[in-house]
């Protein structure tokens, strides 16, 4: 059985949803993952800022503007009388769920149960669509599988054994239909994967069921070895090693969730990417051995802040990165590079939330120097095959565009080098010049 997941482009209009159904109803069984339709989750996130800010007629305003939306959808989705008035009650039934977060005490709960209901109409929508033209399909609620323990991990166990009970509940089905990113926490509230967390859904599904393939199915042609949005003339990448996909997901490739390669490289699942309108395309196909070598793709990652901290303290001691390190993991602060030297050390982080008391703790320790509006680079290959004169090279591509921090070394399948978020067009077109094409 293959896990296919269907972004909100593919979703997005009536058209696209039909042209979901021709490539899912192939035969085979197969779970298909939904997203909410195109600009759903945005106009979501909307509606629970006003309601946050108190500002209940303009919420109720954009709410009432997006369920006409819905009914016009209906409309020109279904040609079944009976389908119609069961999707116009199913809709009804999300939308009075939005509304009645316009009264009362409004919480990040209130927000989580406001985010949730976009993929489950669209999931919704989807199911009667297969269900109107014959097709044996069943809708899977995933807040009776899908759940993260009170760490926010995916409960992998909790998963598996919900998910395929409720397969086996429902085996003269063909297709089962379900939502991606909502869950349910630990305390059983209704949650979610944050953005984009309908990939890291297909992923663990792809797991628990063990499937054949987990196929994440977008509006581009699979991954492009740079940036297309800000890159001349990129190409395709054919194929990918699971470490190499997560180092460019991480790094800043939006076309996959930074999370959904763990699940799928600990079951050995391959994962292929692939466009909705353009199916007959391979896309891209990531797997534990990607059988290339060489310099493959680049990606980058904006929002970056630089720390450095200097200290004379340093100098023959032990115990000093330590410390550092501590009073990051205190404030629950990822890094995601570090650079050192006998006397300073210098880290980057992509979440400032909790920056001035990283800074006043620091400040124990020596002098702290902040550069903020970085961006990360991250090349992504076969860095053995490829090492001799790597580093050189690099330098030699970027010409006179300043490197703030370079990591080489700590893996085998990048190059990570930090810049000012103002070079990063440059920088992104000078590597794809003289090292990718």
């Amino acid at each position: 059985m293959k896990v296919l997941k269907f972004g909100g482009t593919s979703v997005g209009s009536v058209d696209n949803m039909k042209t979901v159904m021709d490539i899912v109803t192939d035969g085979e069984k197969k779970v298909v993952v939904l997203s909410a339709m195109s600009g759903t989750t945005n106009t979501l996130v909307e509606i629970a800022d006003y309601l946050a800010k108190k500002n209940k007629d303009s919420a109720r305003f954009v709410i009432s503007k997006l369920e006409k939306q819905y009914y016009q959808t209906i409309r020109e989705l279904y040609k079944s009388e009976d389908i119609i008035e069961r999707a116009f009650m199913i809709v009804e039934d999300c939308f009075d769920t939005i509304k009645s977060f316009t009264s009362g005490v409004f919480t990040e709960a209130s927000e989580k149960n406001i985010l949730a209901q976009g993929e489950i109409i669209s999931s919704n929508l989807f199911n009667l669509l297969l269900v109107q033209e014959g097709y044996k399909s069943t809708l899977l609620s995933a807040l009776d599988f899908m759940k993260i323990d009170s760490d926010k991990s995916a409960d992998q166990f909790y998963i598996e054994k919900n998910l395929c009970s409720l397969l086996e509940n429902n085996i003269s089905s063909d297709y089962y239909i379900t939502q991606g990113f909502i869950c349910l926490n630990s305390d059983d509230e209704i949650d979610n994967l944050q953005r984009g967390g309908s990939d890291y859904s297909a992923s663990l599904i792809g797991a628990a069921i063990d499937a054949d393939e987990i196929q994440i199915w977008t509006d581009i042609d699979g991954f492009h070895n740079n940036d297309p949005r800000v890159v001349e003339k990129t190409k395709k990448v054919d194929s990918l090693s699971f470490d190499e996909a997560a180092e460019l997901a991480y790094f800043g490739a939006k076309i996959l969730h930074p999370q959904t390669v763990l699940p799928a490289k600990l079951a050995n699942i391959p994962v292929r990417l692939k466009n909705t309108m353009n199916r007959d395309d391979a896309g891209t196909i990531i797997m534990s051995d990607s059988k290339t070598e060489g310099l493959k793709a680049v990606a980058a990652k904006d929002g970056i802040t630089a720390v450095k901290i200097r200290s004379g303290r340093m100098l023959n001691a032990y115990g000093f990165l330590k410390n550092i390190f501590e009073i990051f993991e205190f404030f629950k602060t990822p890094i995601d590079m570090i650079t050192t030297s006998e006397v300073a050390v210098s880290v980057t982080i992509d979440n400032p939330t909790n920056l001035e008391s990283i800074i006043m703790e620091l400040k124990e320790y020596g002098d702290v120097e902040i550069d903020t509006d970085q961006s990360i680079v991250c090349i992504v290959g076969d860095m053995i095959s490829s090492s001799q004169g790597l580093a050189m090279s690099v330098f030699d591509a970027l010409g006179d565009i300043p490197v703030r921090m370079i990591s080489y070394g700590g893996s085998d399948h990048n190059i990570s080098l930090l810049i000012s978020t103002k070079d990063k067009k440059r920088t992104l077109q000078a590597i794809s010049d003289n090292l990718l094409n």
